[in-house]
């Protein structure tokens, strides 16, 4: 059994639904949040392994979130992979000077990201 908790984050139902469907039956233990503020909740909460991170958000995006992450000492290494439709340059970059483990733009594999996340597991 896997006991690696991923946090996923996102405005859209249906992605969150089926990522943490996927997730679980890989065998990681999933908790998920539709919004920035609810997410560093549950991180506080009962930290992750993991955080799958949406940018476009209501009220806070992805990069502010992975910004508050960073500023605490506690949080400042937590792996994040950045899952979303912002391809441009500029997003990408700013995400990895950020650092964030992984930047995956949307739509993607399921296998693919699931080789990510294994990577980031492993490289921690």
């Amino acid at each position: 059994m896997n006991s690696r908790k991923v946090l996923v984050v996102d405005d859209d139902e249906h992605i969150l639904r089926s990522l943490a469907q996927y997730l679980e039956m890989e065998e990681f233990s999933v908790k998920t949040a539709s919004g920035g503020a609810e997410a560093l909740a549950l991180v506080e909460s009962d930290r992750p392994d993991l955080v799958l991170l949406d940018v476009m958000m209501p009220e806070m995006d992805g990069f502010e979130v992975l910004e508050n992450l960073r500023r605490k000492p506690e949080t400042e290494k937590l792996p994040v992979i950045m899952l979303t439709a912002r391809d441009q340059h500029g997003d990408v970059l700013k995400g990895y000077q950020m650092g964030v483990s992984s930047y995956m733009v949307k739509p993607y594999n399921f296998d693919e990201l699931l080789e990510v996340i294994n990577q980031v597991f492993a490289e921690a």
